[in-house]
């Protein structure tokens, strides 16, 4: 059974994400780090589904503890071949009233955290010359946005990190990919986003779901998207 880690695995996104790998039959390790009970909770609705799924904890922004509790995955369970980087923040604010703090971290989560995830499995994955390595960026990197320099330059850059990796990585049976939503359904977007703006910006005039962001990452992940690789793959509605 071919096992797959995603971070920021507690989300609604994440959560989602990692139930639908685990219904393409892969061992799904769940990491989370502020929110471990919600993480705790996914794997146990997967294992209750009839899927296969642990957790994992640690700060995507720690090289060191992300490396060591990566390196004892493989140690323990064999290669890593499929890797989602989700995690990621908001610390929203026009780039003039910006801290560096603000900066730095959402960098840190989604940058950083793709480095400090990634590398650790590359060898071991390398070594089955079989890997998926998709990264959740955003239509922000894609566009642009008021009050999310800081966001909009981390999906961006991970934009140019998938399109570098993956020839580095092409010889080798691996593909990288990033998939960049639009507005999609959760807590957090909703209170952000009134319905009356969605009905103005996206042409679908609604709300994407966690669900057909995860359809796509299960498709990436498949032995069914082999040839699809450097891509950068916007669900959007229509918006761009």
């Amino acid at each position: 059974m071919k096992r797959a880690v995603v971070t920021g695995g507690s989300g609604a996104l994440g959560a989602a994400i990692c139930r639908s790998l685990a219904a393409a039959g892969l061992h799904v390790i769940v990491h989370g780090h502020a929110h471990m009970d919600r993480a705790r909770g996914v794997a146990g609705e997967i294992r209750a589904a009839g899927g296969s799924a642990e957790t994992v904890a640690f700060d995507v922004c720690d090289g060191a503890a992300a490396a060591r509790a990566l390196e004892d995955q493989v140690e323990r369970g064999g290669p890593i071949q499929v890797v989602v980087s989700n995690a990621g923040v908001h610390r929203d604010a026009p780039l003039a009233g910006m801290s560096e703090a603000q900066w730095d971290e959402v960098v840190d989560v989604s940058l950083k955290g793709f480095f400090n995830v990634t590398r650790p499995l590359l060898l071991p994955m390398i070594g089955t010359r079989w890997g998926r390595i998709v990264s959740i960026s955003s239509i922000v990197g894609l566009t642009g946005n008021r009050g999310q320099v800081n966001y909009a330059a981390a999906k961006a850059g991970l934009h140019g990190a998938t399109k570098s990796l993956a020839i580095e990585l092409a010889a080798r049976g691996i593909t990288v990919n990033a998939v960049a939503p639009g507005i999609i359904r959760s807590a957090g977007t909703d209170a952000a986003v009134p319905d009356g703006v969605v009905e103005a910006l996206v042409p679908m005039k609604r709300r994407g779901t966690p669900g057909e962001v995860a359809s796509l990452v299960a498709y990436l992940a498949s032995d069914a998207a082999a040839y699809l690789s450097g891509q950068v793959i916007s669900v959007n509605g229509a918006m761009a």
